[in-house]
C-alpha cells in the first residue's frame, strides 16, 4: 500500500515565502491528480487557509484533532476547485504548547493512508512549534531567501534536523524571492554561495515575482490564475523533483526578469 510522502517546509527565520509556497506547491501537485493534504502547523498565526482562498470554510482546526474533539477527516477542508487538494488548519486562538510531537505523529499517520502526499508549514523559530512541524515528516524543504541571515538560521535548522534523524538526502533546499540583478550588484548571494554555505541539495530556485503577491492577495495558488507560465513552469519543476524526476533546475539566465539584459546575466558567471 502506497503511504503518503510528507515534506515539512521549514526554514528557521520567519517571513521566507514558506506558506506561499506550501500553497503552491500543494496545488501544483495536486493539478497533476495526485491526492494532496497541506497541514498548517503554525499555531496562532495561522495564514495558509487565507492564501488557500479557505478562511470562511474551516469548521474545526488541528488542535480540535489533537484534542480528540473530532476525527481528523471530519477536520479536513476540500479546496474549492480541486478536490484532490484539502486543508488541515491551524487554530488561530490556541498556542503550539497546546498539541505535541505525538500528536502531529499520530494525525500525519491517520492521513497517510488517503493521500499521496502531505506539505507540513512549519512556524517560524526551532521551538515547540518546529518540533511539532517535524515529527511526522520523511523529508524537509528548508526555504531561504538569498539573505545571510535568512541562510544563517537555515543552517541552524539543518543541523538540528541531523540531529533529529534526517540523512542528508532527505533535507533540500528551496531558494526563494532570486533577484538577478540584485546578484549582479553584488547585494544579493548567488546560488553558488548558498550551496557552499549549507551543503545540501537545490530542489528548486524560485525568482521573485509580483504574480507571487497578486496571488496570495487574492487568495489564488499560482496554479489557478492564469498567472505567468514561468512561474508555473518552475513550481511544476519542483514538483516533478519532488516525484523523483530528473529535471534539470533552469540555470540563472531563465531566473532572469524579463525586461534584464543579457549582459547583466552573463555578469553573473564573471564574478563567479
Amino acid at each position: 500500500m502506497w503511504l503518503a510522502k510528507v515534506y515539512v517546509l521549514t526554514s528557521g527565520k520567519g517571513g521566507v515565502g514558506k506558506t506561499t509556497l506550501a500553497a503552491n506547491l500543494g496545488t501544483a501537485m495536486a493539478l497533476k491528480g495526485e491526492r494532496v493534504a497541506l497541514i498548517d502547523a503554525d499555531i496562532g498565526l495561522k495564514n495558509l487557509d487565507v492564501v488557500m482562498g479557505l478562511e470562511n470554510r474551516i469548521v474545526y482546526t488541528l488542535i480540535d484533532v489533537a484534542n480528540g474533539k473530532v476525527h481528523v477527516f471530519d477536520a479536513l477542508v476540500r479546496h474549492k476547485q480541486l478536490k484532490n487538494l484539502s486543508l488541515l488548519p491551524a487554530s488561530q486562538i490556541a498556542t503550539k504548547e497546546m498539541i505535541s510531537p505525538d500528536d502531529m505523529k499520530r494525525i500525519i499517520g491517520e492521513m497517510k493512508e488517503r493521500f499521496d502526499y502531505i506539505f507540513v508549514d512549519c512556524p517560524a523559530g526551532i521551538e515547540r512549534g518546529f518540533r511539532n512541524a517535524v515529527a511526522g515528516a520523511d523529508e524537509a524543504l528548508i526555504v531561504t531567501t538569498p539573505e545571510l541571515p535568512a541562510i544563517t538560521d537555515a543552517d541552524r535548522v539543518i543541523g538540528l534536523l541531523e540531529n533529529m534523524g534526517f540523512e542528508d538526502d532527505k533535507i533540500h533546499l528551496i531558494v526563494n524571492r532570486f533577484k538577478a540583478h540584485m546578484v549582479r550588484n553584488g547585494d544579493m548571494l548567488n546560488i553558488d554561495d548558498i550551496k557552499s554555505a549549507l551543503s545540501i541539495e537545490v530542489m528548486g530556485i524560485v525568482p521573485d515575482s509580483e504574480e507571487v503577491i497578486i496571488s496570495t492577495n487574492k487568495g489564488v495558488p499560482l496554479s489557478l490564475n492564469g498567472a505567468d507560465g514561468r512561474m508555473n513552469k518552475i513550481l511544476d519543476g519542483i514538483v516533478r523533483r519532488l516525484e523523483g524526476e530528473d529535471v534539470p533546475i533552469p540555470n540563472l539566465n531563465d531566473l532572469a526578469e524579463k525586461n534584464s539584459l543579457w549582459n547583466v546575466i552573463k555578469s553573473l558567471f564573471r564574478h563567479r
